[in-house]
């Protein structure tokens, strides 16, 4: 494929998204261009391949996306970052999509495309990336990464408390004023293709907080509750919602406090199966 009409691979999140991008370009710089010749050109019998895993019908196999990597003429650069985006898509585990995340951030031409998406993915991934911004609604906070490293419990480092901070003010979620520092309401917006990757990092960050609370935090400003239960599994929907709108109570509770704020917290509600029954 010539290099003008070449989607740039460094822009997408998805290989999917990308795949599709690339046959259309392709596809409208030469008619004869046909799923078949890719299909050729890859190594593969099927010619209907492609269109499949562009739909999400079918994955790569390391056999044939190798095949794609030469179809797509890809040079040593793109052919590691194609094969890391495969990995975020197919990973069987937040363990390897996680790693194949590492790999795509640490492209430079990535960062130069979609610097954002990166800092966001981080605050969502990461448990003191929000407590960092709700520690700033706190009367005496400091936007001084020495002086945040020492608030958190855990502790972090300076290093850390510095690019958590630079990604704050930069994703808007913190806003430098003459007074000092404003927390603006702002929705974060993260593409979905690592959402659900970046949500159970935080939760599986989180909970690890409130297990080391059970040792670490003075039984006076931690508070644990558990009860084990025998439901019916059409009951789930209902306690869902209950706990729903119980983070809603708590949520309104805190906000009309805010002004007062000295401390950060974290509040858990959690329904977790322990037996296999139901659906």
């Amino acid at each position: 494929m010539r290099r003008g009409i070449d989607p740039d691979l460094y822009s997408y999140l998805s290989f999917r998204d990308f795949l599709r991008d690339w046959y259309a370009a392709r596809k409208a710089a030469d008619k004869r261009f046909s799923h078949r010749l890719f299909a050729r050109r890859a190594g593969v019998s099927s010619p209907s391949l492609l269109n499949e895993v562009i739909g999400g019908r079918r994955n790569l196999t390391p056999r044939t996306l190798e095949g794609f990597i030469a179809a797509l003429g890809l040079d040593e650069e793109g052919s590691a970052f194609f094969s890391a985006l495969v990995q975020l898509d197919q990973g069987a585990t937040d363990d390897e999509r996680n790693e194949a995340f590492r790999r795509v951030e640490s492209s430079r031409r990535f960062r130069s495309a979609r610097r954002i998406e990166g800092a966001s993915f981080r605050y969502l991934s990461t448990w003191y990336y929000p407590a960092i911004r709700e520690l700033a609604l706190c009367r005496n906070f400091q936007a001084e990464p020495e002086w945040i490293a020492q608030q958190l419990q855990p502790s972090i480092t300076v290093a850390q408390a510095r690019q958590a901070l630079e990604a704050l003010f930069e994703l808007g979620m913190l806003e430098r004023t003459e007074d000092g520092v404003r927390v603006p309401e702002l929705s974060l917006a993260t593409p979905h293709q690592v959402t659900g990757l970046a949500v159970n990092n935080y939760h599986k960050q989180m909970l690890q907080r409130a297990a080391d609370s059970v040792e670490q935090a003075h039984p006076d400003s931690r508070h644990l509750l558990g009860v084990t239960v025998a439901i019916p599994q059409s009951m789930v929907p209902r306690i869902k919602r209950e706990l729903n709108a119980m983070q809603e109570r708590l949520l309104h509770l805190c906000d009309d406090a805010v002004d007062d704020a000295d401390r950060v917290v974290q509040v858990h509600l959690a329904l977790v199966p322990l037996t296999r029954g139901g659906t």
